[in-house]
């Protein structure tokens, strides 16, 4: 249950920075927040970093157009499978093989 709620925070969080119209948001302020969005992510309890990325596919039926596909994408973005998978020498390979291919 907290999972979800915490995916919630972080969807509204990186759907305002990433949709947010330029002239309404610094660009570089944007990128700050978003790089230490993505720091607290990787420091993140491993058991509980697992609930919270399977959450953000839930949390994003939510949401519509765009936005939806944002909140699809904070996994990918933040490289969140990485971090769980960083004992995993042969889980890395394959998910770096994924972004490879997802381009």
């Amino acid at each position: 249950m907290i999972a979800m709620q915490v995916a919630g925070i972080i969807a509204e969080y990186v759907v305002f920075l990433e949709l947010t119209d330029e002239e309404d948001l610094n660009l570089d302020t944007a990128v700050k927040m978003m790089e230490a969005l993505g720091g607290h992510l990787q420091e993140m309890d491993k058991g509980f970093l697992r609930e919270l990325v399977d959450a953000f596919p839930v949390i994003a039926e939510g949401y519509s157009g765009e936005a939806q596909q944002v909140v699809r994408d904070i996994p990918h973005g933040f490289y969140l499978e990485e971090a769980l998978a960083a004992d995993d020498p042969i889980k890395l390979a394959a998910l770096e093989a994924e972004r490879d291919r997802r381009g």
